[in-house]
């Protein structure tokens, strides 16, 4: 072989040797570009994940802040009402207390009337005091169906009474705000 074919060769060699260096390095950059991408994709799934991690953590956090909320109120409202079925069946007492206490006020026995009115007294103010309240409803007031229960319609002795209470048969009480007993009314037609 001749020196120029030699060198011929060798050129070729060291070209392709050269170009062989160059895709290498391109490779390398494409590779690197690649670790790259993947690494900054696994952060966007990470960051992603984390940020699901956390609405969820809230939306549990809240969820069980609103539980805490909702029984505290019923524990209340349990508590208010807890002796509702004691204080109901005290009522029917209570209205014996009223029927003896207007049949003694008609004798004339002052004292009677004093002593059995102070143990009345006693008894509502104690009853008061765990939350029971009456209802005070009277005769000629407007008739109001969510808070009176009408037991019969008369005809009204004048114009005036159309639609108004007439009589109280039974009074109404409240435990707290709720209604345990409606006053039983008698209204004019």
């Amino acid at each position: 072989m001749s020196t120029k074919e030699k060198n011929n060769i060798e050129e070729q060699e060291s070209d392709v040797a050269t170009k062989k260096a160059q895709n290498d390095a391109v490779n390398d950059k494409e590779q690197d570009a690649n670790k790259k991408e993947e690494s900054v994709d696994e952060l966007a799934v990470l960051k992603e994940q984390v940020a699901s991690e956390k609405d969820r953590y809230l939306r549990l956090f809240a969820e069980f802040e609103n539980y805490k909320k909702r029984t505290g109120r019923e524990r209340i409202e349990l508590f208010k009402t807890a002796s509702q079925e004691v204080m109901v069946a005290l009522l029917p007492i209570l209205d014996d207390f009223d029927r003896a206490l207007a049949e003694i006020k008609k004798s004339d026995d002052d004292d009677h009337f004093k002593g059995v009115n102070l143990i009345n007294v006693k008894l509502r103010e104690t009853l008061k005091l765990k939350g029971l309240e009456p209802i005070d409803t009277k005769k000629g007031e407007t008739f109001d169906a969510e808070v009176h229960e009408a037991i019969t319609q008369v005809p009204a002795p004048d114009k005036k009474m159309k639609g108004k209470i007439i009589d109280v048969i039974e009074r109404g009480y409240t435990l707290g705000d709720k209604i345990i007993r409606f006053p039983k009314v008698v209204i004019g037609q």
